[in-house]
């Protein structure tokens, strides 16, 4: 049962599908404090666990900290980051009065979630209205956690599903700057017959950083490169930004500019900040045809053969206004001859970095006002910016669709808020090559599968930094099993293609075990999507009695069938794994798997470096295939289970149709 209400002026956010008449009763969870500014607390029961909150830092129980939804760039990320690229505003309560809440606004969102006080919940937001839907179990619901998920999902509708071939492992890195680099890349991966289905594209394949361009210098023949890796199963994956380059002769910027379609300051004239290209414009995508225009230019790519893109920098990402630039020189100006003692010193030291992603800057410029019909309304940048990147992520969605009618296409993003999962995935940003990273995504999965960002996935071995070999091992063992699969680092960190480390038949192995659980993985994500549930979730949503489950952090449920238990800690020999039931353990070493019955309870299992274990539930069973080289050669005719039952029922389509028939792709594996 949902209940709908509304305080302040909401502006319209896309998140929501399904139609709901505002509630005429009274709140029914905690109190509204103040309905303008929004306020609301709810007094938390010492046993209740909080969920949610999708991208965000800490545990998957998010009491504790105080989290702030506001889309920031923020590659030093840590555990006391309060906000992160996402603005996912919807929150699980369990506990004696389970329910959900979404709190739908355009605008920066604070949850102090017993920081302040540990046991009270308070959420205040004051820039734009907000509607809050309350979500409590359906009457004969047999597990909470999972009703109120789906009735949840049902609200925001179905989630995005990529192509197929968008599940196998893909290879980046910023700093592949030629098609002689992507040759390389691919040829040594296939002289290791290390499977490989991408490799991606960072900034360096433009001309000059010019979004929708190709330099022509370093990739002659993009279209001839991307039919040559098709025919070895591949694709390319080039990077969009959000900032289009101030520049005469460039059409994008021109086209842009002639027909209104950029964001603009207060006097109507396009604003500009620095990105990579330099001073650039961004596109007002609250402008239905700012945001077609947008979304045709990707055809100039799909024509040369590229059917899958990830947009970057989209929160969006300013490094300076013309305005910040001036008062960060004129500030340092101010320091010349001055004697610096401690204080002025510390005073002076930041001003280099203090124009980039400055609030001042985000309000500096306009937009039409979302889902408006009248073009001279506008609302300024700030009281909207969680908006930006999920509606850039909707005008790649739909162009590609009109570009593709019939076949599926890979778009994911950065930056992204609730409403673009019907559009494409994400991948969490730039973290960095720790081991507190790693436990970072295994803690973050659980709350963006819940706010229906199911094709998800950090940076494996890390973007920033320079990557350790156990911890790249360990990173791609948990790689394994989320949709999105992207090796990913910065140009200045060490090389970490699994090519470029020792025994490399040890990354073969692990990267085995992905082909080899491909068709699984793809058929619990589409039956996922499809049924409003969670691919990667919390132990809680499958043993809501058992307290230990509940409370466990560092385990997840993946697909309907597996729990999973990554190492991450270095130079661990294995890891203590609680088991809420008899399973089945699975062990997979130099491409090959080896099964054995676990009894409930506490187990040290054993994980050596070059080895994947995971536990099949007690009367299930997990088809694996025969590893191929790339998604599309799979033997689809080579499985066999794993688990202690004797078949399995698999989805499987021609992966590429957009149309979706669970009933008709179902098919009975023994």
């Amino acid at each position: 049962m949902t209940n709908k209400f509304s305080f302040g002026a909401p502006v319209f956010t896309g998140a929501v599908v399904e139609k709901f008449s505002l509630c005429k009763s009274e709140f029914p969870v905690g109190k509204i404090e103040s309905e303008w500014p929004f306020t609301w607390n709810y007094n938390l029961e010492k046993t209740d666990i909080v969920f949610g909150l999708g991208e965000s830092v800490r545990g998957m129980n998010k009491r504790g900290f105080k989290y702030v939804s506001w889309c920031l760039d923020c590659p030093n990320q840590s555990e006391n980051t309060p906000s992160m690229y996402g603005a996912h505003n919807f929150l699980l309560v369990f506990g004696k009065n389970p329910f959900g809440i979404f709190f739908d606004t355009a605008s920066r969102i604070e949850f102090d979630i017993g920081w302040t006080d540990q046991d009270v919940m308070t959420v205040k937001t004051e820039d734009t209205g907000v509607e809050v839907y309350v979500i409590f179990p359906s009457d004969n619901a047999k597990n909470v956690l999972t009703d109120i998920t789906r009735q949840f999902r049902a609200l925001i509708g179905q989630s995005y599903i990529p192509p197929r071939w968008a599940f196998g492992y893909q290879q980046s890195r910023w700093g592949y700057k030629t098609e002689a680099d992507v040759r390389e890349v691919v040829r040594k991966y296939r002289e290791l017959n290390i499977p490989l289905d991408s490799v991606v594209l960072d900034i360096d394949y433009m001309t000059d950083y010019m979004d929708f361009t190709v330099d022509k210098e370093k990739f002659s023949d993009l279209k001839g490169l991307s039919a040559e890796l098709k025919k070895d199963g591949m694709h390319l994956i080039p990077i969009i930004d959000a900032g289009v380059k101030v520049k005469e002769g460039y059409d994008v910027y021109e086209e842009g500019v002639k027909n209104g379609y950029f964001a603009t300051k207060e006097d109507g004239t396009p604003y500009a900040a620095g990105v990579w290209p330099g001073r650039s414009h961004f596109t007002d995508f609250f402008n239905p045809q700012a945001r077609e225009w947008f979304g045709s230019k990707y055809k100039i790519l799909t024509d040369q053969g590229i059917e899958g893109f990830w947009n970057d920098m989209n929160e969006p990402a300013m490094f300076y206004s013309d305005d910040s630039l001036k008062e960060a020189f004129d500030k340092l100006e101010s320091y010349k001859g001055k004697n610096l003692d401690i204080q002025t010193f510390f005073e002076f030291t930041p001003i280099s970095g203090s124009t980039f992603n400055q609030l001042e800057d985000y309000k500096r410029f306009y937009h039409r006002v979302p889902g408006s019909s009248n073009p001279d309304e506008k609302i300024r940048h700030d009281k909207i910016h969680n908006l930006y990147g999920a509606w850039m992520t909707r005008a790649a969605g739909e162009g590609l669709e009109k570009i593709s009618p019939d076949k599926r296409m890979l778009i994911y993003s950065r930056a992204s808020a609730i409403g673009a999962h019907r559009y494409g995935g994400i991948w969490t940003g730039d973290n960095a090559s720790t081991w507190s990273h790693l436990l970072q995504e295994i803690k973050m999965l659980p709350g963006v599968n819940m706010c229906g960002f199911l094709y998800s996935g950090a940076d494996i071995g890390g973007f920033g930094d320079s990557t350790s070999r156990d911890l790249l091992m360990r990173w791609l063992a948990l790689g394994d099993f989320t949709p999105l699969m992207r090796n990913h680092s910065a140009w200045n960190t060490r090389l970490q293609e699994c090519y470029s480390f020792k025994n490399p038949e040890e990354f073969k192995s692990i990267i085995d075990l992905r082909y080899a659980l491909l068709p699984y993985i793809y058929s619990e994500f589409v039956k996922a999507a499809v049924n409003g549930d969670s691919y990667i979730r919390p132990l809680a949503f499958d043993y809501p009695n058992d307290r230990r489950a509940v409370c466990t952090e560092d385990e997840l449920m993946v697909g309907s069938d597996i729990l999973l238990a990554p190492v991450y800690t270095q130079n661990a020999e294995g890891r203590y794994v609680y088991l809420p039931e008899d399973m089945t353990m699975v062990t997979w070493s130099d491409s090959r798997a080896e099964q054995k019955p676990m009894s409930a309870g506490d187990h040290f299992v054993e994980i050596p470096l070059e080895t994947v274990v995971f536990f099949v539930k007690k009367g299930r069973a997990v088809p694996l295939f025969k590893s191929a080289l790339s998604s599309e050669q799979i033997d689809m005719n080579s499985a066999y289970l794993v688990g202690d039952a004797k078949s399995c029922e698999l989805y499987t389509d021609d992966g590429y149709s957009r149309k979706i028939n669970l009933n008709e792709g179902m098919r009975e594996i023994k």
